[in-house]
């Protein structure tokens, strides 16, 4: 391969590069790992540029690198899920909540990292968090070929050459992952994109409701059916009368909490802080008679890798009974932060008045 080439190859490389992320992250779940399995991809394709022989197109041969390097990221692990994908909802307030390492959770991503923001809705739904929780109930290889097929628009030929398997296996598996994703992916709201004037109301509606600490217009906000669930507690709660209640007694007083909208994994989401400091973000999923599911990560790191450099709360107050609040809250756990983990999360899952990000 000469100089002219290669220079080819790397721009090709480039150019699927968001392509990739995106691949990496609906079979890995994880925004961590798929960007080490785009950066293992690149250097794989690198390493073995002399041998590409053009007996497929760059693209094939790009993806057959990261699907392997996903596949085999995912052998012997167990999946990655969301709270309400791990049991029943909880009856109960008022109950401490269970924590979870790290390696349980799925992880947001920014939406500009895997699809073009303008990009039409069927492009967005392929990052949704519901989309991703579901995939990550099939088997590696399934999941790899609905993927292929289904995500990426591969032919059979192409996919069974990615994947070093017959036309006939992909098609077998391309039809058993249908049936598996149907039966385990939550009946499919009627969603609102965040461009829509009414998906921007209930945002600016649920923002408001927060930093004023206003539960009534919480609860006015939500669908009779909404859940809420806060990473990295195993904890969750369905109806809007569950929520409001998880969540009330952890508002604070008007001010303690403030946000901004981000867009994270194709959704309206936003990124909260609390007496000024990074607490996490907050998943929405809107339908058109309010917010039907609140995804809240209780994760201070992830603010600022949601937000920009310069974007700041306006003028955020911590008040003793914030405080106090907060700490009735913690329930033990590995300190990190100053915090407590099951502190973070206890008031993550009753979202600790945070106007869930």
């Amino acid at each position: 391969m000469d100089a002219t080439e290669t220079e080819s190859l790397t721009d090709q490389v480039q150019r699927e590069r968001r392509g990739l992320l995106a691949h990496a992250y609906r079979m890995l779940g994880s925004w961590d790992e798929a960007e080490d399995a785009v950066q293992e991809t690149c250097l794989r394709a690198w390493r073995s540029r002399e041998t590409f022989e053009n007996r497929s197109s760059v693209r094939v041969w790009l993806y057959r690198i990261a699907t392997n390097t996903c596949l085999s990221a995912i052998e012997g692990r167990r999946r990655r899920a969301l709270p309400s994908g791990l049991g029943a909802p909880s009856s109960d307030p008022s109950a401490p909540s269970e924590v979870a390492g790290p390696e349980t959770w799925i992880q947001p991503i920014p939406t500009s990292l895997v699809a073009d923001p303008a990009a039409e809705v069927v492009a967005r739904e392929g990052v949704r968090l519901a989309f991703i929780a579901g995939l990550q109930y099939l088997p590696p290889q399934q999941r790899a070929v609905l993927l292929l097929r289904d995500v990426l628009k591969f032919s059979a030929a192409e996919a069974a050459r990615i994947l070093e398997t017959s036309v006939p296996a992909v098609k077998s598996a391309l039809q058993r992952a249908r049936g598996r994703l149907n039966e385990v992916s939550p009946t499919r709201e009627d969603v609102r994109e965040p461009t829509e004037r009414r998906a921007r109301e209930l945002l600016e509606q649920y923002m408001a409701a927060w930093e004023r600490s206003d539960p009534v217009e919480f609860e006015r906000v939500l669908r009779a059916d909404a859940t809420l669930e806060g990473v990295p507690s195993k904890t969750w709660f369905a109806g809007k009368v569950a929520c409001v209640a998880f969540a009330a007694p952890s508002m604070g007083d008007a001010g303690a909490w403030r946000m901004v909208p981000i867009d994270a994994n194709g959704q309206p989401a936003v990124a909260a802080w609390v007496g000024g400091e990074p607490f996490g973000i907050a998943v929405l999923t809107m339908a058109t008679d309010g917010i039907a599911r609140i995804t809240l990560f209780a994760d201070p790191d992830l603010v600022a890798r949601f937000t920009k450099p310069d974007v700041a709360p306006r003028g955020p107050i911590l008040t003793r009974w914030t405080l106090r609040s907060a700490a009735r809250s913690c329930t033990g756990g590995d300190r990190r932060r100053g915090t407590s983990s099951s502190c973070r999360t206890r008031s993550a899952t009753s979202w600790r008045r945070s106007p869930k990000p």
